[in-house]
């Protein structure tokens, strides 16, 4: 069993990645940004100018936005503005109403918000939100992390100043290192009360799941799979159940449901196929309650393993990095080790390495679609001793050699294929 320090340090690490977030996380950490500046600048501001990271921009173009029934980056900045309170982090967006929403439009339409794209070098994940009202002037920045504020500003006086080199990853200096192994040996042999927290997770994203599907959200993938043409092609089987609640909460999600789900790692997507899959497979083969959380923590802590090299934003669509993570938990619960979820990830790493990221929007949704179903796949291989071997691809003998030759390509690989989604994406 790991020491009692080390455990600690990885729940802590846990419990900063594996957080509520209402909305789709880029849009939202905008909200953040621009709630701390207006809190700053203590007035409501005359103006608002936001300069943003590609990445940031590419992400937060076309998603619905809660409780608005509006796509994109105005309408997050004005309720930033008017609701947002930073204290509430990533739900920073929980207070919106319909009158808030008018006043929203209303700064939009009198030309009060200004967004662009930050020249010259800045982190990945940027946002730079300036208010002003008359002669008074906030700064706020947020770099690295959705919640990481390292500039504050008013009037010229600097009130918090924590900026440092350009940083692509989520990894913190105070975090512990991490391999699959340790990430086995933390889910698998932790006292069980030690990990409970997980179960948050599922009570929050299978409520957004349960929700889509009684209503109409994004695409409706969720719902289309569970009935009609779905149900002819799939049947009603837990591999179909695995997808249409995986993608009715990124439904939901993606469409401006007002309803929280828990991220991982900044993103609620790469929550949601971190959990779903594994919570349906579980209450399927009624597995125990300690065996549901082992698996979850196995998948969460996975994702946050493989992102702490790919970064939090990326060319590599994220859900791919989840689907890894949900794989090696359903792997566990069908009675496999940690060889049989080795080889899972090795057999989702040989299949979607390379899925882009083209932002976050409704069609996400055919992208954890995607992601789950090879996840499922993968994690059956790997219990019949099927795995990809090291004379194919960029798989390696060693796992975690295999993990780091996925984000070398997702980090820096891909690149040039980011400048040319986001290209394309504004070109439009």
């Amino acid at each position: 069993m790991l020491s009692l320090e080390i455990r600690k340090r990885i729940t802590d690490l846990m419990k900063r990645e594996v957080v509520p977030a209402m909305g789709c996380t880029e849009p939202v950490a905008v909200s953040l940004c621009t709630a701390k500046a207006v809190e700053t600048l203590g007035c409501v501001p005359q103006s608002i100018n936001v300069l943003l990271s590609a990445n940031i921009l590419k992400n937060a173009m076309g998603v619905g936005i809660p409780g608005t029934g509006m796509v994109g980056l105005p309408i997050a900045v004005a309720l930033g503005a008017i609701v947002g309170r930073s204290e509430y982090m990533l739900e920073v967006l929980k207070d919106t109403t319909p009158e808030a929403v008018k006043m929203g439009q209303r700064m939009i339409d009198e030309g009060r918000i200004n967004v662009g794209l930050k020249q010259g070098g800045c982190d990945m994940l940027y946002i730079e939100v300036v208010a002003t009202s008359g002669d008074d002037k906030a700064v706020a920045v947020i770099s690295g992390t959705h919640t990481n504020f390292v500039y504050i500003e008013r009037n010229g006086n600097i009130l918090f100043d924590s900026r440092v080199p350009m940083k692509n990853s989520v990894e913190d200096s105070d975090d512990v290192e991490l391999n699959l192994r340790t990430v086995w040996d933390f889910a698998t042999m932790s006292p069980i009360e030690e990990l409970s927290f997980i179960l948050e997770a599922r009570d929050l994203n299978k409520a957004v799941a349960e929700t889509s599907l009684k209503g109409c959200w994004g695409h409706s993938l969720g719902r289309t799979i569970s009935g009609g043409n779905g149900v002819d092609i799939m049947g009603n089987t837990v591999f179909s159940r695995i997808l249409s609640y995986t993608t009715a909460a990124c439904d939901a999600r993606m469409g401006g449901a007002q309803m929280p789900v828990m991220s991982n790692s900044g993103s609620g997507n790469q929550g949601i196929a971190s959990t779903l899959p594994v919570v349906v497979y579980a209450e399927e083969v009624k597995a125990s309650k300690e065996q549901m959380i082992r698996a979850l923590v196995l998948s969460h802590l996975t994702v946050i393993y493989i992102k702490q090299s790919l970064g939090r934003l990326s060319a590599l669509c994220g859900c791919v990095v989840a689907s890894t993570g949900s794989s090696c938990g359903i792997t566990y619960l069908m009675g496999g080790g940690y060889e049989e979820v080795s080889m899972a990830v090795k057999n989702m790493v040989a299949n979607l390495t390379g899925v882009i990221c083209d932002g976050a929007k409704p069609s996400c949704a055919l992208k954890l679609a995607s992601g789950v179903s090879t996840a499922v796949m993968s994690a059956v291989m790997a219990m019949e001793h099927h795995c990809v071997t090291s004379l194919e691809g960029i798989v390696d003998d060693d796992v975690d050699k295999s993990i780091r030759n996925l984000t070398s390509i997702g980090s820096r690989g891909m690149m040039e294929t980011d400048r040319m989604i986001l290209s394309i994406m504004t070109s439009k």
